[in-house]
């Protein structure tokens, strides 16, 4: 018990009397059953939104990026303001697998998984706007130092944008390997819980031969360590290059050695928010609020208030040493970004980024889902605004005033972007009904000391291997459907459950029939076997007339493994082996 043991002023991370197994029926139910209401409700507004994004973009490679808002002055804007924003979301993933991994911090359990597919889905959202702004995205390969049929033609290796291009997809590399590696045992666990062949296959070539060994966990401890500990560098440096992007030019505003740190903060910052946003959404979706508490979500508000308050103290170093440093056009640019024309965003960004995750102190606030939300939504907003500030209002008026413009979004700007975020979304539904979004192994390596249902056998005093009773642990009476409508749930040794049961499927007459094997149906071993012959049931006959109704009595009589029978499909193995008798 030592070694499964946490301090009792620690709340648990897994509500509910959560055993073993149903952390695995929990966590596989959104991929086995069917999509709920609220998932297609999503589902169709991330579809819509993503084909007319689709629908822009089509337009704009088949017109020219004349169809985007740019101009001579401000030739960067929209396109790399929502390039560096999903770059940055795209942060928190490697930074919970990695990072917190090697802290060996047990809330990253519930989330990492999560975690991990928006860093990739992100990073996708990202890679599309460098190309698109190419202007003919089928020579992008020029991009990549490879021969070629110009002769000395050749990629710029000082330059930051390629630095950006190695970067990136090393990120991406990193990221899907270290995403891939997690969910092994969780294609595992739904591989041997499908019923259908396909998906068995499906779900067998997915978990490459997983089975659960001691050495198939010690490599994966070992490969999962190894990988954390190339991702977390990659969390410092791709947001690091991609501030190169604007540090190394002269351009007031971006001239500055404080951009590394500060893209760095809130690239972790904004890619926190949009985690949060995710996990609200999913635990109502999937219906996995026992395993994404309340707890996770104030810790996460933790984290997203102490980045913001350090984005916040890099706002104002930046406009300090534009004052300290007595250039007068840099004073400028920070004076024209907060009362120039486009003021509105600059002070968007400061309250969206600034003054809202302060909320955060009230502790009241913070453990609130509605107004986690809000505040995760509302840093998205500022961070995306943070982006736009720094790149068009350091653009829109330089040295020469007679080139001084504005610029303003056409539809086609806002339709892609909205088509990115559709994308995304849509990307993220798909894989919660294909993925397990939590990683269950993780989840129930933590159960036993961070479990509630253990939690109280252990301030009971109880060993962890039985379950807390009504005398020993003091748990409120809920009034379920079954006690309001009359209906008695049978136990073990209720008679009537079954003699209900019996009376379904028939009973076995030992002078006229004879008894089967029932151990070649796949999930009943010797003790199930014989729990059967107690309750009365020895033909594949019997088992073959079973259906819900039955299946849910057995499993009220017996106690043992809830759902098995059924997900097994014993009644129809039953016919199958009765037909060949």
């Amino acid at each position: 018990m030592a070694s499964h043991y946490e301090a009792p002023i620690r709340k648990p991370l897994v509500l509910g009397d959560k055993g073993y197994h149903d952390v695995s029926v929990d966590i596989a139910r959104p991929v086995e059953g069917k999509a709920n209401k609220q998932w297609w409700i999503v589902f169709t507004i991330a579809l819509v939104a993503f084909l007319w994004g689709l629908g822009c973009i089509i337009y704009t490679i088949s017109t020219g990026i004349g169809v985007w808002g740019l101009n001579r002055t401000v030739n960067w804007a929209w396109d790399i303001t929502n390039f560096v924003w999903w770059v940055g979301i795209g942060h928190a993933g490697t930074l919970i697998s990695a990072v917190l991994l090697l802290f060996r911090q047990k809330w990253r359990m519930a989330i990492n998984r999560s975690a991990e597919a928006m860093t990739i889905f992100s990073v996708i959202q990202a890679g599309l706007f460098p190309i698109i702004h190419m202007g003919r995205p089928w020579l992008g390969y020029w991009v990549l130092p490879i021969p070629n049929q110009f002769g000395s033609l050749w990629v710029n290796f000082n330059s930051p944008l390629l630095w950006d291009v190695f970067a990136i997809s090393t990120y991406l590399s990193v990221s899907l390997v270290f995403w891939w590696t997690g969910l092994l045992p969780d294609f595992a666990m739904i591989r041997d819980r499908a019923v259908k062949p396909f998906q068995k296959k499906i779900y067998s070539l997915l978990s490459f031969g997983w089975t659960g060994r001691a050495k198939d966990w010690q490599r994966f401890e070992e490969v999962s360590l190894v990988l954390a500990g190339l991702a977390t560098p990659l969390v410092l440096s791709v947001h690091t290059i991609v501030s190169f992007d604007f540090a190394t030019s002269v351009i007031p505003g971006w001239h500055t050695t404080i951009f590394p740190p500060y893209f760095v903060a809130g690239a972790i910052f904004s890619g926190f928010a949009m985690v949060q946003t995710l996990l609200i959404i999913m635990r109502k979706v999937c219906n996995l609020e026992a395993y994404i508490t309340v707890q996770h979500i104030e810790l996460m508000n933790i984290v997203i208030m102490i980045t913001g308050s350090i984005v916040g103290c890099a706002y104002i170093t930046e406009l300090f040493i534009a004052w300290y440093s007595g250039v007068e056009y840099e004073q400028y640019a920070f004076l024209n970004r907060a009362t120039g024309p486009y003021w509105w965003a600059y002070w968007s960004m400061m309250t969206c980024n600034v003054f809202s995750p302060q909320f955060m102190w009230f502790k009241k606030l913070r453990t609130s889902i509605m107004f986690s939300f809000f505040i995760s939504i509302v840093v998205n907003i500022g961070m995306w605004f943070e982006r736009f500030v720094i790149i068009v209002t350091s653009l829109h008026r330089d040295y020469l005033p007679s080139s001084w413009t504005m610029f303003s979004p056409t539809f086609v700007d806002i339709g892609i972007f909205i088509g990115t975020i559709g994308f995304f979304f849509v990307l993220f539904l798909l894989y919660s009904r294909t993925f397990p979004v939590i990683a269950q192994a993780e989840v129930k390596s933590i159960l036993k000391s961070s479990g509630e249902r253990y939690k109280k056998l252990r301030d009971a005093g109880q060993p962890l291997y039985q379950k807390p009773s009504q005398k020993s642990v003091a748990r409120k009476e809920t009034i379920t459907d079954d006690v309001l409508m009359g209906e008695v749930k049978p136990t073990v040794d209720d008679k009537v459950g079954v003699s209900e049961l019996l009376g379904s499927i028939g009973t076995f007459d030992a002078t006229t029939e004879t008894a089967d094997d029932l151990k070649k149906i796949k999930g009943i071993g010797p003790e199930m076997e014989r729990i059967l012959n107690e309750i009365g049931i020895f033909t594949y006959a019997q088992v073959g007339r079973m259906t819900e109704k039955e299946y849910n009595l057995l499993d009220s009589i017996t106690g043992r493994f809830p759902g098995r029978a059924q997900r097994d499909d014993w009644a129809g193995q039953a016919r199958l082996l009765n037909n060949k008798k």
